[in-house]
């Protein structure tokens, strides 16, 4: 579960390649493990009512960015070797408009040529450790970058706003027991593959599953970041973020999702002689139903008070409510078809650029095209 790297990503394709094997038709038992291949693409049209920006110049919208218009969102594809014990390594590659949003501050495509080396880590695993070096996805959320696993197709408010996408550095995962894992690690921050500030941030997370029914993962990030955000100089200040995401699994067809998220920026000037702290919270429900085999809908509301605009730009409580129906023609391939309405307590949208009209709602429509392999 849980809600959007070059000095890796060498090893891990030579291990990856080295270690390539189909499963099919292997009757040995004691063979390693196969590179499992994986990927999907995630297509798109969508319209929005407004201009797909705040007043301040930030964009509204996390991945779904055009306000009329197709779109090739993602196609990505994985490579992962994850024997139980010994070395492994996964590979994730992105490409399409998504890639240039979630491209980490240092990577050597810069983030504008609409590819991402969204994962690239080497592991190795024991029994109950599992400890990992290079560039994964955040702890943090109940959404990911993985187009298919969300209910979905826009991104909540907290999976662009609150949280982070990605970290670079080492991370341990520890099974205390069978209800019971912890993680500990040490990055370069917020979407940085290279440092963007003089320190580390500190990762921690732990989840508890006390049944099959019911998931609750909690993880914090705490260091310095630069207070203009992903850039190479400039103040710094420590940022602490808590997120907590729980899963009720109510039936085989039904599940329930509660996200929370709490952030504070640290000693922000805004060019204020008196530095103060910025914060930000939010709160995410889901109802997530599967009506049969072939369609299933989804529920979302969500509110992020952004109060002091440190992170739209705009001081600002947003709000959003999102309801999804999907169809899966096959195994491979589901259709969804989005409504989604936005609302804040202030004109914070834009509803024509060349008018500069503005106002306190948006709403959008969308039909989006999965296909899985």
């Amino acid at each position: 579960m849980a809600k959007r790297m070059a000095l890796a990503g060498l090893g891990a394709v030579t291990l990856l390649a080295s270690g390539l094997a189909w499963a099919e038709g292997d009757t040995n038992t004691d063979a390693p493990p196969a590179v499992v291949v994986s990927g999907y693409l995630d297509m798109s049209y969508a319209k929005l009512s407004g201009a797909g920006v705040f007043t301040s110049g930030t964009a509204d919208r996390v991945f779904d960015v055009k306000s009329d218009g197709f779109s090739l969102q993602q196609a990505a594809v994985t490579f992962a070797y994850q024997p139980k014990a010994g070395w492994g390594g996964v590979v994730n590659l992105t490409a399409g408009n998504d890639a240039n949003l979630i491209a980490s501050y240092g990577a050597i495509t810069g983030g504008h040529n609409k590819f991402d080396v969204t994962q690239a880590f080497l592991q190795y695993a024991t029994e109950s450790l599992t400890v990992m070096a290079g560039k994964f996805v955040t702890l943090s959320g109940a959404e990911v970058i993985n187009s298919p696993t969300n209910p979905n197709f826009s991104r909540s408010i907290l999976f662009g706003y609150a949280i982070p996408f990605t970290h670079t550095g080492l991370r341990a995962a520890y099974a205390a027991s069978d209800t019971l894992s912890l993680t500990l690690g040490l990055n370069n921050g917020w979407d940085a593959l290279k440092a963007a500030n003089s320190g580390k941030t500190v990762e921690v997370g732990g989840t508890y599953t006390p049944s099959k029914s019911f998931v609750l993962a909690a993880s914090g990030y705490f260091g310095k970041q630069r207070i203009a955000g992903l850039v190479g100089s400039g103040p710094e200040g420590s940022r602490s973020m808590i997120d907590i995401v729980a899963t009720w699994n109510v039936t085989d067809a039904l599940s329930l999702v509660l996200n929370y998220d709490w952030a504070k920026q640290a000693d922000v000037t805004d060019g204020l002689a008196t530095p103060y702290d910025a914060k930000w919270s939010g709160l995410a429900g889901y109802a997530n139903y599967m009506i049969n085999d072939r369609w299933k809908v989804s529920l979302r509301a969500e509110y992020m008070d952004d109060t002091d605009g440190y992170r739209t730009g705009v001081a600002q409580k947003w709000k959003e409510v999102t309801a999804t129906i999907a169809y899966l023609p096959t195994k491979s391939w589901e259709i969804r078809l989005e409504g989604r309405a936005d609302t804040s307590n202030v004109d914070a949208f834009v509803t024509n650029l060349e008018t500069a009209a503005i106002a306190s709602s948006q709403n959008s429509i969308a039909v989006q095209s999965l296909f899985k392999f």
